[in-house]
């Protein structure tokens, strides 16, 4: 039987991880894993991958052309109404533009 402190801390830790997710990704179903190659950006160019779906949030990594990233679902609730989608590359987990992006 479980000690009733771990479940009070196990639903503060839930509570406080809610607290964190940006209100751009409350609504959105970012639970499936989706595999995306990097296409179509002008030869020698590199996607950014931002902190924020915003082209002013700053990168945080960088993409090269025809290199793969895992996805976790897109948004276009997002301050420039393009859609963004949450993406992870090594370590680095950020928002890169969809229109770079295409399923494997």
């Amino acid at each position: 039987m479980r000690h009733p402190l771990s479940r009070a801390l196990l639903r503060a830790a839930a509570a406080a991880t809610l607290l964190l997710v940006p209100a751009y990704a409350e609504a959105q179903d970012f639970g499936r894993l989706e595999i995306f190659r990097v296409e179509g950006l002008p030869p020698g160019d590199t996607l950014s991958i931002r902190e924020a779906p915003d082209a002013d949030s700053p990168a945080i990594g960088q993409a090269p052309s025809r290199g793969r990233l895992r996805g976790f679902g897109c948004t276009n609730d997002t301050p420039s109404g393009l859609t963004w989608c949450r993406v992870k590359l090594g370590p680095i987990v950020g928002w890169a533009r969809r229109r770079y992006l295409t399923p494997e």
